[in-house]
């Protein structure tokens, strides 16, 4: 993909004017109908330069908002209020993916499904009743199962933590997100009243 001097031109080569009767090539994103979800990333329409200004000049951010949430959107405190999906504690969890971690949208998708399948089975087993649903998916992070004591839990994260940690892999930080992960759970689980 080649950038030109006017920002936001892709000239791929590969997009017609999504505008009617236009035949030109389509090299300018714009917001399309669906949005970034659980169900992908979002799409988008493309235009050539002279409909994309047309498009523009035209877009309303507020269309179909009441007064109150015109006011709230025009805050400049507007955003701030709530942590980015990606840094919450529960990214990913109940939510849409962090996209940005899978090459392909349906890898995502099938990864969270496999994660709620998994979930439900260890729900179901007698041994994770004493555990509450947060608990459960911290166990299931750690890869246990609820017949376990704490001298289980902490072999078992330390494990993990030489597994996963810079330090016992020559430098090598690809596994950041799953050690975060690990460390998150052990702190959920190292609370647990099923231990007291």
């Amino acid at each position: 993909m080649r950038h030109s001097r006017f920002h936001g031109r892709i000239e791929s080569g590969g997009h017609a004017c999504s505008w009617p009767g236009c035949e030109e090539a389509g090299e300018f994103r714009a917001p399309g109908a669906r949005t970034s979800s659980f169900d992908g990333p979002g799409d988008y329409r493309w235009f050539c330069l002279d409909h994309v200004r047309e498009f523009n000049s035209g877009y309303d951010y507020f269309e179909g908002m009441n007064a109150d949430e015109i006011f709230r959107a025009q805050s400049p405190l507007h955003g701030w209020e709530t942590q980015t999906r990606a840094f919450r504690p529960d990214a990913g969890v109940d939510d849409a993916p962090r996209w940005a971690d899978f090459a392909d949208p349906l890898e995502a998708i099938s990864g969270r499904a496999r994660a709620h399948v998994r979930q439900r089975h260890a729900d179901r087993k007698p041994e994770n009743a004493r555990f509450t649903p947060d608990e459960r998916r911290a166990l299931g992070v750690l890869g246990l199962d609820g017949d376990i004591d704490r001298k289980t839990l902490r072999l078992r994260y330390t494990r993990l933590l030489r597994q996963y940690h810079p330090d016992h892999n020559g430098g090598d930080h690809g596994h950041t997100t799953r050690l975060q992960a690990v460390v998150e759970a052990y702190q959920v689980l190292k609370k647990a009243h099923a231990f007291a």
